[in-house]
């Protein structure tokens, strides 16, 4: 079995981010300047048990707003996380159901056969836009819990959010060549490796959230330039409140993606800003 964290996967490691987002800050003033309400859809946050301790849900809805998100799609360990936060803001928060009752599962859960009771249990009970984020790699795609999440995902009619590698990927596709995928960091894969699996499903979308090398100084690399050009509709960005102390990034985070947007054109700038998000997970059926 392969697991991966988001720190084992060099060099995006937490030093990195934190030096790519001060870098973008230094352009930041620019962008703000020439668009300062640009709005976020963060399409990758956590609100876990650890999290909704120290940062009540007021509070954490209140930072979102002051941050300028539209929306924000949320998944939590356990779930109740985010289902705190949808009942604070519905008009805000678009739900994500994640495999996990615990941060101690993320290694364990694609063979733990309880899972599935727990995400029917809570499907019939709640509705969400996704199930994910969950952390699958490699043949672990074809155990019989994931391919049962898949299921669902086909049942429901949600998107999966799913942090893998590009041969995980394929296999969820070879089992519902229908399913709608939203790879989470853009599997940490250079550039030319996401445009390839763009190229290759076209019901996969990509979120960057915990990468900076696409940025430096508010300027977008020429490789991931190429990318976003070749497909503006099929991108989204994120946070990654995957530790409560990252919930007060948030802000600079949306600060540090509207820098590096700015070096994009506008109509581009807005589908991976927001409009992308709002198109693919907004418009879907929430029980109110």
């Amino acid at each position: 079995m392969r697991t991966q964290t988001h720190t084992a996967a060099p060099p995006l490691n937490r030093r990195h981010w934190m030096l790519g987002t001060a870098a973008g800050l230094l352009g930041a003033g620019a962008a703000q300047a020439a668009d300062p309400l640009m709005p976020i859809f963060d399409a990758h946050l956590h609100y876990s048990h650890d999290a909704w301790e120290r940062l009540p849900p007021k509070e954490a809805v209140a930072l979102l707003r002051k941050a300028g998100l539209k929306r924000a799609m949320v998944s939590s360990s356990s779930d109740d996380g985010t289902q705190m936060l949808y009942r604070e803001a519905p008009d805000l928060i678009l739900p994500s159901l994640r495999p996990y009752r615990m941060r101690g599962e993320l290694g364990t859960w694609m063979r733990d056969a309880s899972v599935v009771g727990m995400l029917e249990e809570r499907l019939q009970k709640y509705r969400y836009v996704a199930i994910g984020e969950y952390h699958i790699f490699g043949q672990d795609a074809d155990l019989p819990v994931m391919r049962r999440v898949v299921q669902l995902a086909r049942q429901y009619k949600l998107f999966l959010h799913s942090h893998s590698d590009a041969e995980a990927i394929d296999r969820q596709f070879a089992q519902d060549p229908d399913a709608r995928i939203l790879w989470a960091h853009s599997g940490f894969d250079a550039p030319e490796k996401v445009r390839a699996m763009l190229g290759r499903h076209k019901n996969l979308w990509c979120d960057l959230a915990y990468r900076s090398d696409h940025a430096t100084m508010g300027k977008v690399s020429s490789d991931w330039r190429e990318t976003f050009l070749a497909y503006p509709d099929r991108f989204v960005v994120g946070t990654d409140t995957f530790t409560p102390e990252r919930w007060y990034y948030v802000g600079e985070h949306a600060n540090w993606t509207r820098a590096w947007l700015a070096d994009l054109p506008r109509e581009v700038a807005e589908r991976i800003g927001y409009r992308n998000g709002e198109a693919l997970f907004a418009s879907l059926p929430l029980k109110s």
